[in-house]
């Protein structure tokens, strides 16, 4: 059994530092690199990358909403051609950077309020789906878990990649629950492990409520900017290695 590990990274912006980024890229094996709108620059871009390369860690990029001050976690009314036109716009930044250190872009993932938005609104799915096809069709697209964001993603050509979580925790829906609710993020080491053992070894999550979900994922993904996200997912990655699951990112060409 092979999973891939991601993290959440490059989120830190001028004199402002968020995150491990360093130790996350000896833990995971790809990593969703900030495009400067919700968090990133131009500068940390460039840092991210090149550390990414000397680590053989796999490149995505991670666009989001234009919000600096609210961590792209909220939500802003845009159409879907502007949904489109900011995905395109933020991909090609990173691919450009990538190519500047002679590599290449592995993968999309959106971010916060957008990967959830797209996660259930199939218009705003399309977008982004189809923002990823027209920049490199060759792209894999990160998605949530049974979302619609991976029905666009397919319908359009792209080889997707269903996206679980170890430490957020599920609605009924399938969806992550919202971050202003209570339990919506796991704190607890056995929490996190139980949540993983689930999904990794049963294909199922458990809700707060105590509903059983069908949730079955490639990639498991570690938030950069949480306290413990370096030791959360250096504790998963030795246990699932122990229970002898490979950790190995997605190849494009499968």
């Amino acid at each position: 059994m092979e999973v891939d590990l991601n993290a959440d990274i490059g989120e830190s912006f001028g004199p402002y530092k968020i995150g491990d980024d360093q130790r996350l890229m000896d833990i995971v094996s790809s990593v969703n690199v900030a495009c400067g709108f919700h968090g990133g620059d131009y500068r940390v871009m460039h840092q991210v990358v090149k550390q990414a390369v000397d680590k053989n860690v796999k490149i995505g990029a991670h666009p989001g909403y234009p919000d600096l001050i609210g961590f792209g976690r909220r939500h802003i009314e845009m159409t879907s051609d502007e949904i489109y036109q900011l995905m395109v716009y933020q991909i090609g930044a990173l691919q450009a950077v990538c190519h500047a250190h002679q590599t290449s872009l592995h993968h999309v993932k959106p971010h916060g309020a957008l990967y959830n938005l797209a996660a259930k609104d199939r218009e705003v799915a399309h977008a982004v789906a189809q923002a990823v096809f027209d920049v490199d069709h060759e792209l894999l697209l990160f998605g949530l878990a049974n979302s619609a964001l991976l029905e666009a993603g397919e319908a359009i050509g792209l080889k997707v990649v269903s996206e679980v979580f170890a430490d957020r925790t599920y609605t009924e829906e399938g969806l992550l629950t919202p971050r202003s609710q209570s339990r919506s993020v796991l704190t607890e080491m056995d929490d996190i492990k139980e949540q993983v053992q689930q999904i990794v070894f049963h294909h199922g999550v458990t809700t707060p409520n105590g509903t059983q979900i069908h949730l079955r994922g490639e990639t498991i993904c570690f938030h950069g900017d949480g306290e413990d996200a370096y030791q959360h997912a250096r504790f998963i990655r030795e246990y699932l290695q122990d229970e002898g699951v490979v950790i190995k990112a997605r190849d494009p060409h499968d």
